[in-house]
């Protein structure tokens, strides 16, 4: 009886999932394939999905906001000023510097910047 018992433990202990001896384990330590990809790009500091803003450029010809882009053609919204109840919608052509019709004396101008897969 007593060792019947004992063995059942014993094979219930095998089933056992859970925390190791040394602590449960870490998302960098189980993660595989692209999320394994995406925390070492975190770790190195690159931001792989882009949700940082941009760093912030004047706006003029000769400083022109970037605008990433992975293709050569790139559809980008301008809101002109923070109480626009529109937004104007510009097509952006790589190495093709654009302006936004709308924002008058005070335009914006925007150039796509290409990159590939930064991670």
């Amino acid at each position: 009886m007593v060792s019947s018992l004992l063995q059942i433990s014993g094979a219930l202990q095998a089933l056992w999932v859970g925390p190791t001896l040394q602590g449960m384990v870490t998302d960098e330590e189980q993660a595989t394939g692209i999320e394994r990809k995406v925390l070492d790009a975190i770790k190195k500091g690159v931001d792989p999905y882009g949700v940082h803003p941009s760093k912030l450029c004047g706006g003029t010809k000769d400083d022109p906001h970037f605008v990433p882009s992975l293709t050569n053609v790139r559809l980008m919204g301008c809101i002109c000023n923070e109480d626009a109840m529109e937004t104007y919608y510009i097509w952006l052509h790589k190495d093709k510097m654009e302006r936004c019709p709308s924002c008058g004396p005070i335009s914006n101008w925007f150039l796509p910047a290409h990159y590939g897969c930064r991670w």
